[in-house]
């Protein structure tokens, strides 16, 4: 038998285990070994490869830091005022807590940096909340899961990170060219919510006042001084991702353990009384957590952590497995092929739109960035623009079916099954798509807020 037919069949038969419910971890895994084997490649590459994937990797060590920093601010109640404050600030509209929900999302992306932590923590605050509002629980589900997409785009990014780290790129500059795509991303799902909203006659209408957005305002200061911390220290060049993480971690853990006893001593009405009954004491203070909660938070973070690491460095080893069987030169001489500047670009856009509605955007990124990169850059494509596009474009795999990672998460924190979340996440998917498009069609977007351009 070929090695051809068998590397056929191997692919066939981790498919499988994938539409089983396999791990993509193992999936890749298993792939990567099964191939060597065939091609005769020594398996103890593979553990050296594994190996010095992170040794090297300063630049990833701001991956864990980003994910326990959105447990942190989940737990310390810094997310909650967030979502009080996009309320406070909608409400008065058709659909407001809808749209709020999906600028609390931008809020949270933008100390987190995670697509799945968004989706799971805007959703299982406020889609009980929606569907008391008279939302159908079907969109609110999807809105939480398309918010969610923004957790990559909006800095800081865990996938922009990675991103970097593969195409030696500046991080603090991919940071700082997914503001302007985010905010877009944001703007374009509330409008559309807006307008499904107003089609169904959902949501309660709340008066706007000036007063409530000061009040919430003021009482989500922690949450604002965080975000500008990250942006200014990234932005001004004080710090590098790596250390801006570290810093956001130890400002929220000083934040959850100093509020708490403070919180406790004049608090009057329990953690869950709306803000606008909260005393100014009450919203100077959040509601903080126990030093001895801090190990349960990091187990729960390391527990992410330890799903995303392993693939990535599995994902480097499928790439030397790729490189030796020629897949990287096929796909992109395919590409290549296509002519000039933009049938370049569109296809490359069109084949990581393909690949998020089976895979994460994380092996997305790992497998084609590194094919597809080189070849936009060759044709004139701005690397910097195009590490937008490319992960704008994998952002919108999480709410594309079959896989849609944020569909799986949102169902799971709102108990509505996945595949009655398809109807309203494609209402969604169709403005990303627009905006992706923009994106792509407009360098500026990404590329005005750099410095030295």
């Amino acid at each position: 038998m070929s090695d051809g037919t068998l590397i056929t069949l191997i692919s066939l038969g981790v498919t499988v285990f994938f539409m089983m419910g396999v791990p993509v971890f193992l999936v890749i895994g298993y792939w990567v070994i099964a191939c060597s084997f065939v091609i005769g490649l020594p398996l103890d590459n593979i553990g050296s490869a594994l190996s010095n994937v992170f040794s090297k990797g300063f630049a990833l060590l701001a991956m864990p830091l980003f994910i326990l920093t959105g447990d942190l601010i989940n737990r310390s109640g810094i997310a909650r005022r967030l979502s009080d404050f996009a309320y406070s600030c909608l409400g008065w509209l058709r659909g407001g807590l809808a749209m709020a929900a999906i600028g609390a999302c931008g809020l949270f992306a933008a100390i987190s940096g995670s697509n799945s932590a968004t989706t799971a923590t805007i959703g299982s605050m406020l889609h009980p909340e929606m569907v008391k509002g008279g939302y159908d629980e079907r969109f609110s589900a999807a809105t939480a899961a398309a918010g969610g997409t923004v957790g990559i785009i909006i800095p800081p990014s865990i996938i922009f990170i990675v991103y970097g780290f593969l195409m030696n790129l500046p991080i603090s500059d991919l940071f700082v060219a997914g503001i302007i795509p985010g905010v877009l991303m944001v703007f374009a799902m509330q409008f559309v919510c807006w307008i499904v909203c107003k089609m169904n006659n959902w949501g309660h209408l709340i008066s706007f006042e000036i007063g409530r957005v000061i009040k919430t305002g003021f009482g989500a200061w922690l949450g604002f001084f965080a975000i500008g911390l990250v942006l200014w220290g990234i932005y001004t060049g004080k710090f590098s991702p790596t250390e801006a993480a570290g810093v956001t971690v130890g400002f929220c853990i000083i934040v959850g353990l100093v509020c708490l006893p403070f919180y406790k001593l004049i608090s009057k009405g329990g953690e869950n009384k709306p803000i606008d009954e909260k005393s100014f004491g009450e919203m100077f203070v959040v509601e903080g957590f126990k030093l001895t909660e801090i190990p349960s938070i990091t187990m729960r973070s390391a527990q992410i952590t330890g799903i995303l690491a392993p693939l990535i460095a599995v994902s480097v080893v499928m790439q030397q497995v790729m490189s030796s069987l020629g897949a990287q030169q096929f796909i992109g001489d395919f590409v290549t092929g296509m002519g000039g500047y933009y049938a370049v670009l569109f296809t490359a856009m069109a084949i990581v739109f393909v690949a998020g509605m089976i895979l994460e955007s994380l092996p997305v990124t790992i497998i084609l960035a590194p094919i597809l990169a080189p070849i936009a850059h060759s044709v004139g494509v701005d690397p910097i623009h195009f590490s937008v596009i490319f992960l704008v474009g994998a952002s919108i795999g999480f709410i594309t079916p079959p896989y849609g990672l944020n569909l799986y998460v949102a169902s799971g924190v709102t108990g509505v099954p996945y595949f009655r979340l398809l109807k309203f996440s494609v209402i969604y998917m169709v403005s990303l798509l627009l905006i992706w498009f923009i994106v792509a069609l407009t360098p500026d977007l990404a590329t005005i807020l750099l410095p030295n351009r």
